[in-house]
């Protein structure tokens, strides 16, 4: 079976052209655990299969690497838009299909694509929950997948494992949890430093495009900074996020940054 392996922004997937079905559905998560180990195979933040759709180009099927399905991811999004020029399945400009929305694309260059994500939803601003011994502002929005995102003053100091993982499990976000975004801001530089723990990965990854997005239209909204955003990762890569905002509606959302392919090559059954 063969696959392409790509890394974007830090974030490292495993994609497969499923048009065939070679990988049937039944198998879609027990294989997302095979490949995406990092000891016994090929390694990666989660597998992205590339299917056959009626609505759009193709369409993107993502699970983490714990094998639970995600309805979008942003960095994965770029990914495939590649994988799928790549392979020569489409030119520059495409659209894709995702169960969070119909997703656009744009190759810019041999190493950036561009995303027009659909409008977030589940809009909450300034909600307080009690993590242990600490108190935390936090406002969430999903941009495909949930994410809250939470302000810090020195965001390399902040400890992801264990507030990470408590904010991700809080009550207040039950039954689904949330993925969870420290932020910090450099409002002069119209730049925001965001760090992520993942759902799914259940852990922190080097960035993650839907928490980015998050973060960046919160940070909008709270007139921290202004669209376009600059974004620095975990992995110390640049995105760029754009939205436009009427009160508290959103639209018009992009997201803009990495997408290489790291190498490819067969997987035995």
């Amino acid at each position: 079976m063969k696959f392409f392996k790509l890394t974007a922004a830090g974030n490292d997937f495993v994609l497969i052209d499923n048009r065939e079905n070679i990988v049937p559905e039944d198998k879609h998560s027990y294989l997302a655990e095979k490949l995406c180990d990092r000891r016994y195979s090929i390694g990666g933040d989660g597998l992205i299969l590339l299917e056959n759709s009626n609505k759009a180009d193709f369409r993107m099927r993502y699970y983490n690497s714990d094998g639970s399905y995600a309805s979008m991811c942003g960095n994965g999004g770029r990914s495939i838009a590649m994988f799928a020029y790549k392979i020569g399945i489409v030119g520059k400009s495409m659209k894709f299909e995702t169960d969070a929305g119909l997703v656009s694309a744009e190759i810019k260059n041999a190493t950036v694509v561009k995303l027009a994500l659909y409008n977030p939803k589940d809009l909450a601003l300034n909600e307080e929950i009690d993590v242990d011994d600490k108190k935390f502002t936090v406002h969430s929005i999903n941009t495909g997948v949930p994410h809250a995102v939470v302000y810090v003053d020195n965001i390399e100091s902040i400890d992801m494992e264990k507030y990470g993982n408590k904010i991700r499990f809080h009550k207040h976000f039950t039954p689904a949890g949330t993925n969870v975004n420290f932020v910090k801001v450099d409002k002069e530089k119209n730049i925001i430093f965001v760090r992520t723990y993942e759902r799914g990965v259940e852990g922190e990854t080097f960035a993650c495009g839907t928490g980015v997005t998050a973060s960046s239209i919160i940070s909008i909204l709270l007139n921290k900074v202004k669209s376009p955003v600059h974004v620095v990762t975990k992995g110390k890569d640049n995105l760029y996020v754009s939205c436009k905002i009427d009160g508290e509606k959103i639209s018009d959302v992009f997201l803009e940054g990495p997408a290489i392919v790291a190498f490819t090559g067969e997987v035995a059954d």
